[in-house]
């Protein structure tokens, strides 16, 4: 038997949770998994793709102010190896009215699209399939 794959949780505070949806779950196809409300004084959602061993929590809370985010080279790569993917992919992120930036490093935007969400912080969508 082959042991599971642990589940990733990449967890990052938000002032403004409803302005973060639209770019997660519209223009990235994001599913919400679930939410939690004034847990100890802390509420959340979080979303990924129910299939995935991975997902993002976007946590806020009364008592604390969340900061942009800090550099714009902190990113989220998603990788996606065919040409039909990738650019559905960035067809969404257009209908869904977000544009693609320049990235910081330029290596991203020689095969990728790079897209920032209300708080800062970047997603690339790269055209590519990655292996170590």
């Amino acid at each position: 038997m082959i042991d599971p794959l642990p589940t990733l949780r990449v967890a990052r505070p938000t002032n403004n949770v409803d302005a973060l949806l639209p770019f997660y779950r519209d223009g990235l196809g994001f599913k919400i998994l679930t939410r939690f409300e004034d847990h100890d004084y802390f509420s959340g959602v979080m979303l990924g793709h129910p299939r995935a061993p991975w997902h993002l929590e976007f946590t806020w809370s009364s008592r604390h102010s969340a900061p942009r985010c800090i550099s714009d080279d902190l990113l989220m790569v998603l990788y996606l190896p065919t040409l039909k993917i990738w650019q559905a992919a960035n067809d969404k992120m257009m209908m869904a009215g977000f544009a693609a930036v320049a990235s910081l490093n330029p290596y991203w935007d020689k095969l990728g699209c790079t897209y920032e969400d209300a708080d800062g912080y970047r997603v690339v969508l790269q055209h590519q399939s990655w292996t170590l």
